[in-house]
């Protein structure tokens, strides 16, 4: 079983800007260095770019939120694409990413570069973070009934990880090893934000941002820009790299938008996902897992639906922090997720997964990394769920 992406599609290249935590670039300039960055590492050139996509678009959430726009990328770089698309209303982050897959699989276009920009580092400078809709005037939709109240997605993720605790017997503990691994895993990657070690007891006392979520269970506003080409499953062939084969891909949300109206706060929507129906390899098979982190608990629910565990039990799998570091049974997030690498929005999960399947990941690589599991997105967002492998 595979499919129908597994045989016509591959990502070809990769490339990323610079990531800081206040760059004070230009998001543009940071955007093009990525694009540009992929495009070659493809083994291309501009010109042959005929499909271009982005999340979000020119959406403009909160701050630094969008960096660069289709219509900037199509303008600066004088890309003449035969198919485009970009917006926020898709399946979570990588969106961009899955529509990009099915243009190549259905021939509307040979060779898509597709992008996440973001900027909010320097956009929102070294005062309070804003969260999303915090952008002047007065607030609607969704955001009327919460900003006047002060909630945010830091509020609705502590309601979780309490949820969490009263059901599921979650600690503070357990969900510490998160932060914990992935401050470690930092440490070896040199574009991370935040790489000083991080300890147990440093992870309990520090401040709280809305109990029992504390400042380390927050992924980090930064600068920074992601790119991938996706191309013809023949151009493989072409490249002086393992081109990266998509084994499966699920994007299903049957619940509603809103996160806490959904129907169980303690999960996302990837409880919906049935990917491994998509594919002959099993969930034993998978040797690394980028797993989303805007806020620590999403890992557990990414856990729970790749089904690495049961529902419940991801405190209790994590609770030896050894089990999801570099050289355990499923190393997580090995560049340092958002919680310490920076808040690159999922693609920067997706570029790390490509460096482990091509052997890339220098002082961090997963012996033997064949199956990587990719989960990007959470609440109310929607979710995409991929397993990727090198290409045979």
């Amino acid at each position: 079983m595979a499919s129908p992406l597994t045989d016509r599609v591959v990502i070809s290249g990769i490339g990323q800007s610079d990531i800081g935590r206040r760059l004070g670039r230009d998001a543009l300039q940071l955007t093009a260095d990525a694009c540009i960055a992929a495009v070659e590492d493809a083994g291309l050139t501009l010109a042959d770019i005929d499909g271009l996509t982005t999340y979000p678009g020119a959406s403009q959430a909160g701050p630094g939120f969008s960096g660069a726009s289709l219509r900037d990328i199509h303008d600066a770089l004088g890309i003449k694409p035969n198919w485009v698309a970009g917006g926020v209303e898709s399946p979570g982050q990588l969106g961009a990413v899955v529509d990009a897959m099915m243009a190549v699989a259905a021939g509307l276009a040979n060779h898509v570069l597709c992008w996440r920009s973001i900027w909010e580092g320097t956009a929102q400078g070294s005062g309070r973070r804003q969260g999303y809709g915090a952008r002047g005037g007065r607030p609607t939709g969704m955001m009327g009934w919460q900003l006047p109240f002060g909630a945010t997605a830091a509020n609705l993720a502590a309601m979780q990880i309490r949820a969490r605790m009263i059901r599921y017997g979650l600690t503070r503990e357990q969900l510490a090893s998160i932060a914990i691994v992935q401050r470690t895993n930092a440490a070896m990657n040199p574009s991370a934000i935040y790489t000083d070690p991080l300890d147990l007891e440093t992870y309990l006392d520090a401040r709280m941002v809305s109990e029992p979520l504390c400042m380390y269970d927050c992924d980090i506003a930064c600068d920074g820009a992601t790119a991938f080409v996706i191309s013809r499953a023949e151009h493989a062939a072409a490249l002086n790299h393992p081109a990266i084969t998509v084994e499966a891909v699920d994007c299903a949300h049957h619940d509603r938008y809103t996160w806490e109206g959904g129907e169980d706060i303690t999960r996302i929507s990837s409880r919906w996902s049935t990917i491994w129906d998509r594919t002959d390899f099993t969930v034993a098979d998978v040797d690394y897992a980028s797993l989303y982190d805007g806020f620590s608990v999403f890992v557990l629910c990414w856990l729970e639906d790749f089904a690495f565990c049961k529902v419940g039990e991801s405190g209790d799998f994590i609770a030896d922090p050894a089990r999801i570091s570099l050289g355990g049974e499923l190393p997580i997030n090995t560049a340092g997720g958002q919680l310490s690498g920076g808040r690159l929005h999922g693609f920067g999960h997706l570029h790390e997964a490509c460096l482990q399947i091509r052997g890339q990941a220098s002082g961090r690589q997963v012996d033997g990394a064949a199956l990587a599991a990719v989960g990007v997105g959470a609440a109310n967002s929607g979710t995409t769920a991929m397993l990727l492998r090198r290409t045979r």
